[in-house]
């Protein structure tokens, strides 16, 4: 306004000036999340937020928002727990693997599994499944930045058994299996399977990750929906490690989470990134039950 009286603009009255100050001021203490009606055809649309929670969760939600809970403390033995400790029995309960951890999205997920497990060395991946996310993130690019020297085997369209055990050294660190979720190439196509995958890590004594992106924790062709790869298979098929979503599907804040073989998580939970990429404060259940170990180090 100053600027254009300067530049010659007439000054407005007084009360326009008071009646546009209010607009602006009401403006700003609008909250900038409102309801919204989904109509775009797409059920689940991140766009416009996470799977909506059960009424249960909801509360749990209030419940850590209004007052202090036992988020890292241990309540019976009075010393610093692990917040991991919340959802481990659950993790281990639906997923059928020894150890789990939670970090603040997927994409984390894979960082800090590349970054523990294969900094400064070798990550094999098929070159068909090296996707870019939402948001224009791309697979290569978090891998990259793990501080691993990425490694593509295979063609865009087609990648053999062959192809892993050919290009596995000395300085392979992890193999890679990425579901492409939301993308597909069809005609003249091969890929590797989790199983034979597996295996090629066995031999060599490589650990395999399994990046699943969305994950499904059930069936749900049972529901009439395409399927999905379901964490559980998935471990009992020999991942050493699996990386999924946990907001898409179960709801609430954006979260990933990695489950698998103990010592694997153990060095997922000690590594320096692993702070950094944690979730954050979200409901839990206080309960005056011994957290005990997280499945990742001794409390």
């Amino acid at each position: 306004m100053r600027r254009a009286i300067a530049a010659g603009a007439t000054v407005p009255p007084d009360a326009a000036l008071l009646a546009d100050v209010a607009v602006r001021l009401e403006a700003a203490a609008t909250p900038r999340l409102t309801r919204v009606v989904n109509a775009t055809g797409v059920v689940l649309h991140t766009n416009l937020g996470r799977a909506l929670l059960a009424e249960a969760a909801i509360d749990a939600m209030t419940l850590a928002a209004r007052a202090p809970v036992n988020l890292e403390y241990d309540l019976l033995t009075g010393r610093r727990g692990e917040r991991d400790a919340l959802v481990l029995e659950d993790l281990r309960a639906l997923t059928g693997a020894e150890a789990g951890l939670v970090v603040n999205n997927n994409a984390a997920a894979v960082l800090l599994a590349v970054a523990a497990l294969a900094g400064g060395r070798e990550v094999l991946v098929s070159r068909g499944e090296l996707v870019e996310i939402g948001g224009s993130f791309r697979m290569p690019d978090v891998m990259v930045l793990s501080g691993a020297r990425l490694r593509e085997v295979g063609t865009t369209n087609r990648t053999h058994a062959d192809d892993y055990r050919n290009a596995v050294g000395p300085d392979t660190g992890l193999l890679v299996k990425v579901h492409t979720s939301n993308y597909r190439i069809v005609g003249f196509t091969a890929e590797v399977t989790l199983a034979d995958l597996v295996a090629i890590g066995r031999a060599a004594d490589v650990p395999v990750l399994d990046d699943l992106g969305s994950g499904a924790l059930v069936d749900l062709t049972a529901f009439g929906l395409p399927a999905e790869p379901v964490v559980r298979e998935r471990i009992a098929a020999g991942a050493d490690l699996v990386s999924f979503s946990g907001d898409k599907l179960l709801g609430g804040p954006q979260v990933g989470i990695v489950v698998g073989r103990r010592a694997l998580v153990e060095r997922l939970a000690a590594h320096p990134l692993r702070r950094a990429l944690r979730a954050t404060r979200s409901g839990s259940r206080p309960s005056p039950r011994r957290s005990g170990s997280t499945g990742t180090r001794p409390t």
